[in-house]
């Protein structure tokens, strides 16, 4: 088969590696340079090692727990039995993990996990120890990579995706395939405060949206509890907290607790908005002490973290830093079954981009890694083998619509821009939500979209999918009334 793989995270890495072990005709597109995207950037490790007293059937359950019951248990099942054998053949293709003087691996626990299972590669930079790997797999293989070529489309012909037309400069360029697996990831650009790079706009998402694949729960986005409140989004991994880290208020109390039993180490969704309402009601951003861990840890177990810290100023063995939420991954996005396939012949999705049922209303930290290995694996087995079933996953039919144009009037008087739409995201579709900010916003997003000019440029395209996924993402927090998970509604003020 003629197969296309958009993206090159480790989703779409594995994907395109299977798919060319198994004799497909393989071609790489990314809109950057081989090897970018988020993945380089995760500074967390990889779930899927267990010890002692430690299961498959206990991450599966820790799963669940934090997707707040909406995950699929199906496909939670294949993440946690089949992601044993991925992480060994992350190892086999050079990914070195850390170890310990024995020789085994180090296994760490992060938030909401019951046990220590998580694997890291050169302390806080196991992102790009995958990556670096898997890169390196794919300039010895015979795929082809384009690069700097930018997602426009998806061709579908008599029903089924046949390829994909790309920008490439200012000339449109078709390339047919038999089949498309689509890797590129989140939106995180969606939102003002994000830990994605520049290119995380949606553009698989929005692309799968526009020919008539299903997509659902949109409206679960993670915001990643501590990111460094000062200069550019910086994350500070979680597994700083599950090492001991402590989260203080202005009064130097750990505030956590009294939003959760487990304090720093209470799910992301929860720890993010214990955040946020401490920050508003203080009037300024919260800290993480680091410091009991002392200075030789820190730089030994985090060196990326230690060394970013001290090049902005702070010394984070001795003094508490700065941090807030942000955007940093979206649980929703094209509807696949077990195999990664779409409602769309033709057309698969993995990784950020791909609603594969894993994490329904709220990801399991270290468990995103997991998934871009394990199913852009089974996509790349599933490539040719037909399926007649419906890969919705018992999705309720509200959330697999695409999202109604409303041409209300007056409309709201506000120029568009990029940072416009981020801050209105960032205000009304973020961490706290009500009915009548995610009405004002949808209103908004949807007088932009109406009169958004045609795209041209990388750029404009990028604008036109963030628009189309905030319409999306908008419309299916207004349906989903309750809370649940990431999404969090506050209760309407009776007689306000």
């Amino acid at each position: 088969m003629n197969v296309i793989v958009v993206g090159t995270g480790i989703a779409g890495l594995t994907a395109a590696l299977r798919a060319d072990e198994a004799g497909h005709d393989v071609m790489i597109v990314t809109k950057g340079l081989l090897g970018g995207g988020c993945t380089p950037l995760a500074q967390g490790g990889i779930a899927g090692v267990y010890g002692e007293g430690d299961s498959p059937a206990s991450h599966a359950e820790d799963t669940i727990i934090a997707g707040a019951g909406l995950s699929d248990p199906a496909a939670v099942e294949v993440l946690v039995r089949e992601g044993g054998a991925r992480i060994a053949e992350l190892v086999a293709r050079g990914v070195v993990f850390d170890r310990g003087p024995d020789g085994r691996l180090l296994l760490g626990r992060e938030a909401a996990h019951s046990h220590a299972r998580v694997v890291h590669a050169g302390g806080d930079a196991t992102g790009a120890a995958v990556s670096d790997a898997l890169v390196a797999a794919v300039r010895a293989s015979a795929i082809q990579v384009r690069e700097h070529a930018f997602l426009l489309d998806l061709i579908v012909l008599d029903g089924a995706v046949r390829g994909i037309r790309l920008l490439e400069g200012t000339a449109a360029v078709d390339l047919s395939a038999d089949a498309v697996i689509l890797a590129t990831g989140g939106a995180g650009r969606l939102y003002a405060h994000t830990t994605n790079p520049e290119g995380a706009t949606g553009d698989g998402i929005a692309a799968a949206l526009r020919a008539g694949a299903d997509v659902a729960d949109l409206e679960f986005v993670q915001f990643h509890p501590t990111v460094l409140a000062e200069g550019p989004g910086f994350l500070i991994s979680e597994a700083v907290r599950g090492e001991g880290a402590t989260l203080l208020d202005d009064d130097d109390r750990r505030f956590a607790f009294d939003a959760h039993p487990d304090g720093e180490l209470a799910p992301r969704d929860v720890v993010s908005r214990a955040i946020a309402r401490r920050t508003a009601a203080q009037g300024g951003p919260v800290r993480l002490d680091a410091t009991a861990l002392g200075a030789s840890t820190l730089a030994r177990r985090f060196p990326t973290i230690d060394r970013v810290t001290r090049e902005r100023g702070f010394d984070w063995a001795r003094q508490p830093i700065p941090v807030t939420p942000a955007a940093h991954y979206l649980m929703g996005g094209i509807v696949t079954d077990l195999d990664g396939r779409t409602t769309l012949p033709g057309l698969f999705a993995v990784g950020e981009a791909a609603r594969s049922g894993v994490h329904g209303a709220n990801r399991l930290a270290s468990n995103s890694l997991l998934e871009g290995a394990v199913f852009g694996a089974r996509a790349a087995v599933a490539l040719g083998v037909a399926s007649g079933a419906d890969p919705a996953l018992g999705l309720p039919p509200r959330q697999r619509k695409r999202p109604l144009r409303r041409d209300e009037s007056p409309r709201p008087a506000r120029d568009f821009s990029r940072a416009a739409l981020q801050m209105l995201m960032w205000d009304e579709v973020g961490l706290l939500r009500t009915d009548d900010g995610l009405t004002r916003a949808l209103d908004l997003i949807q007088s932009w979209r109406t009169d958004l000019p045609a795209p041209r440029s990388v750029a404009q395209h990028e604008d036109a999918n963030l628009l189309l996924l905030a319409e999306a993402a908008a419309s299916a927090a207004l349906a989903r009334t309750e809370s649940v998970g990431a999404h969090f509604r506050e209760p309407a003020l009776i007689g306000v």
